[in-house]
């Protein structure tokens, strides 16, 4: 027992600053349970051409299938039970109470099994060309989510917006985390007038009332850009009002870092300032750093929502979990296709998810948390 327990505080004391995090990180259920769901949504928006059977937009779009409820998948039925799962199919016909216009309705006599890693609408990965998704049906289709009023799959376009909304978020802190670091490091690092000129524009920047500025970037922008010009354009948006913070934690860190003596250490011996900057004022910090962008991840897809929401972001024929929800917000679809807000509760559990992990890093992150319980 005594062995154990020295070989443990042996493995504390050794072990490096990324393990201890990690250490601290496991002892939290409610962040590793945050963890597994966001990895579990991350993998669904990057493999979501493989995952989603159809084609999330137009093209993809299922005719005689419009506004239709969720199909799931069954064992038994009226007629028995199968070892297969199915569905069933849909007839479409003219209904004397709709005034013979046509309808889709369920054919309870047509099974249509499910199944596995079925040949489709074709999609690519790195430049290569696919056609095989995980799972659809023999001699018709399935739409676990049900589908919208243009007939397309709502399944397919919640995969696709999770991958949309999570590229914009990381553009957007890709962006803010290079100009944090730049601009705290040299504030930081030189102080005095430099430190003055930069914290006068980081002031700036954050004093800048979000909504208003979008309104007149979304009037400056014309219709006549793609989708992905107008996804390039919010990324580099978000970006570029999102640094402010982490930049001024960075320049605190570097102000009082850069009177150590390992600083004057290297610059006794001729190491630059740039040289001095990222490779040893950094890496001391890189945890927070980390902890930080982990934190402002569900900002920036917050802010990529409510932009597309709004209408002032993205639209279509690019899927993004702001654009489904533009389509919860008509009265006709919360009383009759509440099928619309299965994307809403994705959206909430990958912001609550990046909260979550956030939270957990940040306590793990900082050594002095156990102490303080």
């Amino acid at each position: 027992m005594q062995t154990v327990t020295q070989k443990s505080k042996e493995a504390y004391f050794t072990a490096s600053q990324g393990q201890l995090i990690w250490s601290r990180f496991r002892k939290q259920k409610a962040a590793m349970i945050a963890g597994f769901i966001l990895v579990t949504l991350i993998l669904l928006g990057v493999f979501a051409d493989f995952v989603g059977p159809y084609n999330p937009t137009i093209s993809g779009a299922n005719k005689d299938y419009t506004n239709g409820a969720p199909q799931m998948p069954m064992f038994c039925d009226h007629n028995g039970c199968s070892a297969r799962p199915f569905i069933y199919g849909v007839k479409r016909e003219r209904s004397f109470a709709t005034n013979f216009r046509w309808v889709s309705t369920i054919d309870t006599e047509d099974r249509r099994y499910v199944q596995w890693f079925v040949k489709g609408d074709d999609y690519k990965w790195f430049g290569v060309t696919f056609n095989r998704h995980l799972f659809g049906v023999e001699g018709g289709t399935i739409h676990l989510f049900g589908t919208d009023d243009t007939g397309k799959d709502i399944f397919s376009r919640t995969l696709h917006a999770i991958k949309t909304s999570l590229a914009v978020g990381t553009m957007g802190v890709v962006i803010s985390f290079v100009l944090a670091l730049v601009i705290g490091g040299i504030a930081g690092y030189y102080g005095g007038v430099i430190d003055g000129v930069l914290q006068m524009i980081t002031d700036a920047i954050r004093t800048v009332p979000a909504i208003p500025l979008f309104m007149a970037l979304a009037a400056f922008v014309p219709d006549t850009w793609s989708a992905e010009m107008r996804f390039f354009f919010i990324s580099i948006i978000l970006g570029l009002i999102g640094w402010p913070t982490l930049a001024r934690r960075v320049r605190t860190h570097l102000l009082v870092e850069r009177t150590q003596d390992y600083v004057l250490a290297a610059q006794l011996s001729g190491a630059g300032s740039g040289h001095i900057i990222r490779r040893h004022l950094l890496p001391s910090f890189t945890s927070y750093i980390i902890v930080d962008l982990v934190i402002s991840f569900p900002y920036m897809v917050l802010s990529e929502t409510a932009l597309s929401f709004i209408g002032l972001g993205l639209k279509d024929p690019v899927t993004s979990l702001g654009v489904l929800l533009q389509n919860t917000t008509n009265a006709d679809v919360l009383l009759n296709y509440q099928w619309y807000f299965i994307p809403v509760l994705f959206f909430v559990a990958l912001v609550m998810a990046f909260v979550f992990v956030g939270d957990g890093l940040r306590d793990a992150a900082d050594p002095y948390s156990e102490a303080k319980k």
